[in-house]
């Protein structure tokens, strides 16, 4: 998600102390899933630090490995899940059979990318200022575009403004971000991550649960 290490770590600091505010301030049960997304962020990066200290030979081959595995279920597995879950939570009940839709798009994706990393084979090398996941994935491309629907999609879908200003602006930084990464340039998804949570942990605490 980042470009070393050490800027993995602050990241999963950082974002974990946001997810615990954001876990603090959650006032009723459909808040649960989108407090959940900063606390996952943080894992995710802080995992990526074991990945990075394994290339550098600073960690076992076997953390490295497992800190590989755990990243690609974390990236491909349970964010296209869980981000339209958080988000199809949020709407009301006349819009939840829509947002059922997104929810359904990001479970198919996880299943086809997990099966290809259980397939494998799978691998990691450093590329510059980042790190480079290599999965054998059958239309990569048209999985990468599903991944997107699934989780920008269902945010600018939302029936709440300021959701559907986050979708655009997440979407316009994935694009960014990915060609950044393709470029081996560098990777900053961890500012993502820290953006994202500061947003999630504000929402939460300015909602009126009366209105939300």
């Amino acid at each position: 998600m980042c470009f070393s290490p050490q800027a993995d770590l602050t990241a999963g600091v950082v974002v974990g102390a946001l997810a615990v505010d954001a876990v603090r301030h959650v006032r009723r049960p459909a808040e649960e899933l989108l407090a959940a997304v900063p606390v996952v962020l943080a894992a995710h990066s802080l995992i990526e630090a074991f990945v990075w200290w394994g290339l550098q030979g600073r960690v076992s081959i076997g953390v490295e490995r497992l800190a590989l595995w755990s990243y690609l279920v974390v990236a491909l597995g349970v964010l296209p899940v869980l981000v339209p879950l958080a988000v199809a939570a949020l709407e009301p009940v006349t819009n939840r059979r829509r947002a059922s839709f997104f929810v359904v798009v990001g479970a198919a994706v996880a299943v086809v990318l997990l099966t290809a990393v259980v397939r494998g084979p799978v691998d990691v090398a450093i590329e510059g200022h980042h790190l480079s996941y290599m999965v054998d994935v059958w239309h990569g491309g048209a999985l990468v575009v599903f991944y997107v629907v699934a989780t920008c999609g269902s945010m600018m879908l939302s029936t709440r403004p300021h959701v559907r200003w986050f979708g655009a602006a997440n979407l316009g930084a994935a694009c960014v971000l990915s060609w950044l990464d393709r470029s081996s340039f560098i990777s900053l998804w961890c500012f993502w991550a820290a953006a994202a949570s500061v947003a999630i942990a504000a929402h939460l605490r300015a909602v009126d649960p009366a209105t939300a």
